[in-house]
Formats: structure tokens, C-alpha cells, sequence
């Protein structure tokens, strides 16, 4: 046996784990390569590489194929630039292992070494059994006066996810990225487990999977809803809080991520990291992207109470941000207890090497990014060209892939919307609740409301971005799906057992005069056409839309704005539709249809009030009731809530793939958030050729189709209209 090998003995083997287990030890250990990180198989053998700078001793301890049995540790003698590294040439693919770290216990100098713990390493590809949740996870004596000040004994092995090498080989046949263009992009938020659950047809046990969501009944569902790409709530293997189960709960949402390289196997109907990828490529050959929902501010370690899983007992000192002045404490800029160390270069590394392994070998097409602002902060300040967007900008994989911030975070100065650099789309909250305020019925937002329909220029203009920097939405996992927001005023979280303290009390939500679920025929009417009028209002306007899982479908969480915790019926989709339902799913689809089908909603620059059409309009005019173009004054008018906007097809500037112009008809959008109807005069100067209505949130058949009475249009209370130019006929040559 090769130096650096200890081994059990063959009694203890035996007494461990009922027999001994000699023909599944390792002989050889060679000294190996630093890089690349992780476990790697070549195969011929495997290299492990563990970055820890602070460490003193790093011992591989290898485990039977249930995981229950720790039966051999090797003590890594290798260390080249803080990598400790060794090469196995007997260890094959499926091998299970976790790492012990030995060094200096001093948590009021940043270091939390303790070797009774195994660690998952940071670089795993796959992890093998949940969490068991015991005080042997935390590396000090809970309860103890002391605190974390304190050290505990007890191995930790027995309750931990063990790694697993894996081989990731897989044939991808002709698989290529869809690269759906940003502008005629529209996103659908799902969650994995979530979409699947209840589909009569999806089978029993695929039903909550990767290969649930992979199915045919799914996969129709979004081509025929339109979509373009799918944007995954997180799928990095996570952790359940040990609060969450001890109340009955889970942790549904999946923000608390334990390695940034392997899949939630949860969600894996057949165990194997292979599921996913056929999951992707199958929905690329529908031609819908695949997007990443994705935690790098955060671990599932917490703060200074927290367990040891991982990075903390690796090297704390090194992969969190400290309190410079107090390192036994943790920057919390998330409200999670840490915050992860991007000034460290191989941290730094680590988060690049995910991304780019997220897209090279799971071939994913992009991210959204949770708490993006806590990425950027070099010191307490957001710098938005932080060595994290730097870095990615420069990249030539991922500077190609689409990127998402979700623009704040709780810490001072965290709220950034508008302030991400170039390549760098954003969730735009001010457009969530300037529409979700308007449609409510709150008054002086006519002019916030236009800046958010026509591209939120205000806030992207200026870097240079374009309209799909803004990614529209006006619900998402975070808050009230869309059925909720006509159907409560107030949030309902009991459910979650924090005593209705948790979620947003702002949801800027109206329920229509009944709080709840109600047989009254008025209020179920007035709830049906508000939203038509936001789901109406999202697709037709400039910028990237997202939609929520479910909403299509009308989907309820029973008032529950922060079903964070409810891995249950209240947050899976519901797809037993009744009429009502129905006839919504059938909306939603006709008007992602229509914003796919007319470029003059998805431009590629901002529209410009200077710029004329070939018959000498301006290819935007905002118009009020009356039929003249909006005034200052106009806009100013706090009690108006009633107004329109022209949009000029043959302006759009936009070309197809061999250059060719593309022109649309001409467009006049109507929206009149009002409880009474308002008679819309059409202004003189748009009047050129004959209008109709193609869309009126009123009907019960809102795409019923009508032509444009002379007197104007009659635009109902709380509506939205949609009237098309009709083209003269053209005229046939008779030479």
C-alpha cells in the first residue's frame, strides 16, 4: 500500500458494516495534478483536487456503495498553491467519498477547522443521500454556554450527502442551443417539481422530475402556450432547514444551495445527472432555452450558529465574507447569515467554473441571478463592475449566454435596478408594480406606466442597453401568483407558521371587492378581466416578459405570497381546468401569439418620439380620450387613469436574417384602468386608413374582432384594448 493510505482494519471493517470490504480499498495513491478542482475521472483513475489555503491536513475518506460506511482515509500529501491534490488509479466512476480537514479551531480569528466533520466537497457533481439533520453537523456544542466558541467530537458522517465521481459521458447527438434572440424572447419561471406534480398525464413516477418536465404533455404545453424559454427555480443541490422539518415543512423554493456543480437529485426520478441533461435536450428540440435560477451570494452554512457541511470547515477564513474588525462573524448582505467571498480569486474561480460547467456539460443557455447585488460588492459599497461581472464579461462562454440580475439585495445600497453593466438583463420591479398599482386603480401612474410599456428607457437607455434589458413581469415565485393578486388584499401565510410575519405586506393587490374565493358572479367577472388586462398589458409591452408558472392556468396559492415552505398542493400547478380556466389558458396563448407574430412589440431599440413613418407620423404618439396627443398637463392629471398609445409598424427598423426589412401594421393600444367606461376618439392625425378592435379584455370573447365605430371606441371600465391598422387592398395591374 502506498504511503498516505490509512486504512481500517479488516476487524473493524467487519464489525462496522457486516463483512469486510478489502476488495473495495485503494492501493495506489499517485501524487496528481491541482487542476482541474473536484474529483475527475480520465479513465484510467481519478484526480481529487481540494482548494484550502489554511489547512493544515486533508484526509479523502472513501465509503461503501450505500454511504453508510466510512472504509478508508487517505491522507492527501500534495499540496501545490493551496490545492491539495492525489490521483487514484484504481477508483472508478461511482466511487463515494467526502473530505476531513484538519486545522486551527479558532472562530474568533475566522477559522472553524473541525475533523470529526465530513465535508461535501465544493466542486461535486453529484450527491448521494439527503441531509439527516443532528447536532453532530454543527462543529460546536449547541446549547452550550459557550456557543460556537465551543468544539463538539461527534462525527458528523452518518447524516452527511456523500460525493459521488461520476463519468460525463453523454451523447448529445446534434444538440445545439436554441439562441433565441433577447427580443423575441418571452420566459416562463418554473419550478421543477412543482410543474409535473399534478399532471393526470405525466406518469406517477415521473411526476415531480426532470424527466416529468421532460415529458410530452409539458413540453406541448409550453410550445402551444409560446414560450421560449424555461427559467428554472433553483436546481443546485440544496438543503431543507432543519426548522423547516421540524415543523412538517420543506424547503420548497430550493434558495439555500449546498454545491454549485451537482443537480438536486430530489428532483431525479432515476438518480443519475444524465436525467437533466436529457431533460435539456429535449427541450431544445423543442426549441425552448433553458434558464438557471442560480444562489451564488450564499451558502446553506448560515452564520456563526450555523452547521458545518462544507465550505466552512474547508476554509472558512477563505470562502466567506468576514466582519474585518470580528471575523468569528459573517457580512450578511442576504439575510441568510453569510455571505460568499468573490475578492477571494479562488472562490472567484469556483463560481466561473460552475457557470461555465452548467453550460459546457449540462449545455443550459443561461441565469438568472439571485441577489445579484451582493455579487458585485467589492467592500460594503455595490461597485456594478465588480470582479464577478468583469470576469464573466471577459469570458468567451459565458459573456455568450443569457444573463439575468435580479438587481438588489438587502444590504445598504443594495437596490440597483438600472445599474448593471452591458450584457446584463434585469428584473425590473418598477415595472411589477407601476402595472400591478395602475390596473389596481391608484392614481398618478399614467406616466410611470407609459415609461414602463414602452422599455423602462429611463433606467436602461443611457448604458447603452436595449428595451429587453428590462425583463417585465408582474408576478413571480416571490409574492402572489396572478389569480391571488385579483383575489386578496392582504397576504394569508399561516401556513408557513411564523404567525403571518413572513412575506411582503405591500403586494399592491385588489380583490375586486371579496377577499378570498367567492361565488359572487360580478366579483369572479371583474377578477377574470383584470387578468386580461395585466397578462394583456405584460406581453404588449417593450422589453423581455416572464411569466409565472401556472398563472396561465390560474393558479392559486390560496393567499400565500411566500410559499417558500409549502411543497404541497398550494404551490403545484393545477391542471384540471373548468370553463373559466380554460378560456384563460386559451387567452394567455393567443397573446404570446400575438406579440410573436408583431415585431412592433418586441423592438430592438427604443422608440423615438422624433422618429416619422413613411406617411410623416411619429412612430410613437401617446394619446388621451379625447383624441389628442398627450401634454404635459395631461400626464400630471392624478385623477386620469385613462389613456392610449400609437405604435408605428412601418418604423421598427428591424431585419431578417439576410437583411431583408421587416415591417408591421400600425397599432393602437388602448388601457383604461377606470371602473367606468370612457368613449376613446381616434385622433385625426392616425386616422389614415380603417382600425379594428383584435383584442378588448371586456368580451367574453376578447379576440371576437370589430370594426372601429365612427364616434370612436367604446373603452370599457377597467380594460384593455387592442386596434390593428387594416391595410387598403392592393391594387392588381391590369396592363
Amino acid at each position: 500500500m502506498d504511503v498516505g493510505v490509512e486504512d481500517k482494519s479488516a476487524s473493524q471493517r467487519a464489525d462496522r458494516s457486516g463483512g469486510t470490504k478489502s476488495d473495495m480499498l485503494i492501493g495506489a495513491v499517485w501524487p496528481g495534478l491541482p487542476y482541474p478542482r473536484g474529483a475527475t475521472w480520465d479513465g484510467e483513475g481519478v484526480n481529487f483536487s481540494l482548494f484550502s489555503a489554511h489547512a493544515e491536513k486533508v484526509e479523502l475518506c472513501l465509503f461503501d456503495n450505500t454511504g453508510r460506511h466510512e472504509l478508508q482515509r487517505i491522507n492527501i500529501r500534495e499540496r501545490t498553491d493551496a490545492n491539495w491534490h492525489a490521483y487514484l488509479p484504481e477508483a472508478r466512476p461511482g466511487l463515494l467519498y467526502g473530505y476531513r480537514v484538519h486545522g486551527p479551531y479558532e472562530p474568533e480569528r475566522g477559522h472553524r477547522f473541525n475533523p470529526h466533520k465530513l465535508l461535501i466537497e465544493p466542486y461535486a457533481k453529484h450527491l448521494q443521500g439527503p441531509l439527516v439533520w443532528s447536532d453532530a453537523h454543527f462543529g460546536y456544542r449547541t446549547g452550550q454556554a459557550k456557543a460556537d466558541l465551543s468544539f463538539d467530537r461527534r462525527d458528523s458522517a452518518a447524516g452527511t450527502p456523500k460525493c459521488r465521481v461520476i463519468d460525463p459521458a453523454f451523447t448529445w447527438g446534434d444538440d445545439r442551443p436554441p439562441r433565441i434572440p433577447w427580443h423575441d424572447t418571452v420566459i416562463y419561471e418554473a419550478h421543477v417539481r412543482g410543474v409535473s406534480m399534478r399532471h393526470p398525464q405525466v406518469p406517477p413516477q415521473l411526476r415531480g422530475t426532470y424527466a416529468g418536465l421532460a415529458t410530452a404533455p409539458i413540453v406541448d404545453h409550453f410550445v402551444h402556450l409560446g414560450v421560449t424559454a424555461i427559467e428554472l427555480m433553483p436546481v443546485h443541490a440544496f438543503v431543507d432547514d432543519r426548522h423547516l422539518l421540524e415543523r412538517g415543512l420543506r424547503n420548497y423554493w430550493g434558495y439555500n444551495t449546498l454545491g454549485f456543480f451537482a443537480p438536486e437529485m430530489r428532483y431525479s426520478s432515476t438518480g443519475r445527472i444524465s436525467e437533466f441533461k436529457t431533460m435539456v435536450k429535449v427541450l431544445h428540440s423543442a426549441g425552448i432555452e433553458v434558464l438557471l435560477d442560480v444562489v451564488y451570494n450564499h451558502t446553506a452554512e448560515g452564520n456563526q450558529l450555523g452547521p458545518t457541511l462544507s465550505f466552512r470547515g474547508i476554509d472558512n477564513a477563505s470562502y466567506y465574507r468576514l466582519v474585518a474588525d470580528d471575523p468569528r462573524h459573517y457580512m450578511d448582505f442576504t439575510g441568510t447569515g453569510n455571505t460568499l467571498n468573490l475578492q477571494h480569486p479562488n472562490v472567484l474561480q469556483m463560481l466561473m467554473d460552475s457557470l461555465r460547467y452548467w453550460v459546457t456539460e449540462m449545455h443550459v443557455d443561461g441565469f438568472r441571478f439571485d441577489l445579484a447585488s451582493a455579487l458585485a460588492r467589492e467592500l460594503h459599497e455595490v461597485d456594478r463592475l465588480g470582479s464577478f461581472f468583469d470576469t464573466i464579461g471577459q469570458d468567451p462562454v459565458l459573456s455568450q449566454v443569457k444573463l439575468i440580475a435580479e438587481p438588489w439585495d438587502i444590504g445598504s445600497g443594495g437596490y440597483q435596478v438600472g445599474n448593471f453593466p452591458p450584457g446584463w438583463n434585469e428584473w425590473n420591479d418598477k415595472y411589477r408594480d407601476t402595472l400591478r398599482g395602475y390596473w389596481k386603480g391608484d392614481g398618478g401612474l399614467m406616466g410611470e406606466c407609459a415609461r414602463r410599456i414602452s422599455g423602462s428607457a429611463d433606467l436602461y437607455e443611457a448604458s447603452g442597453r436595449k428595451p429587453h434589458a428590462s425583463i417585465n413581469f408582474i408576478t413571480a415565485h416571490d409574492g402572489f401568483t396572478l389569480e391571488d393578486l385579483v383575489s386578496y388584499n392582504h397576504k394569508h401565510n399561516e401556513a408557513n407558521g411564523e404567525d403571518n410575519r413572513d412575506g411582503r405586506d405591500d403586494n399592491r393587490s385588489w380583490n375586486c371587492g371579496v377577499e378570498g374565493p367567492s361565488d359572487d358572479a360580478a366579483v369572479l367577472t371583474l377578477r377574470r378581466r383584470q387578468k386580461r388586462n395585466l397578462l394583456a398589458a405584460l406581453l404588449l409591452s417593450q422589453g423581455a416578459p416572464m411569466i409565472l408558472g401556472g398563472d396561465e392556468l390560474g393558479r392559486t396559492q390560496r393567499g400565500n405570497n411566500n410559499a417558500y415552505c409549502q411543497d404541497n398542493e398550494s404551490s403545484w400547478t393545477d391542471w384540471e381546468l373548468d370553463e373559466w380556466r380554460r378560456d384563460f389558458l386559451e387567452f394567455a396563448r393567443r397573446i404570446v401569439r400575438l406579440r410573436r407574430e408583431h415585431p412592433v412589440f418586441s423592438r430592438r431599440r427604443y422608440v423615438g418620439a422624433d422618429t416619422l413613418t413613411p406617411e410623416g407620423l411619429k412612430e410613437i404618439i401617446w394619446l388621451n380620450p379625447g383624441g389628442r396627443e398627450m401634454t404635459a398637463s395631461d400626464w400630471e392629471q392624478g385623477f386620469a387613469r385613462c389613456f392610449g398609445v400609437y405604435l408605428a409598424g412601418g418604423a421598427i427598423e428591424r431585419r431578417g436574417r439576410r437583411g431583408e426589412p421587416i415591417r408591421d401594421s400600425d397599432f393602437l393600444l388602448l388601457l383604461n384602468a377606470h371602473h367606468e367606461a370612457i368613449p376613446f376618439r381616434i385622433a385625426p392625425m392616425v386616422v389614415i386608413k380603417p382600425w379594428t378592435a383584435i383584442v378588448d379584455t371586456s368580451l367574453d370573447d376578447p379576440f371576437e374582432g370589430r370594426p372601429l365605430p365612427d364616434a370612436g371606441y367604446p373603452l370599457q371600465g377597467r380594460s384593455l384594448a387592442l386596434l390593428q391598422e387594416i391595410p387598403w387592398p392592393t391594387p392588381r395591374n391590369h396592363a
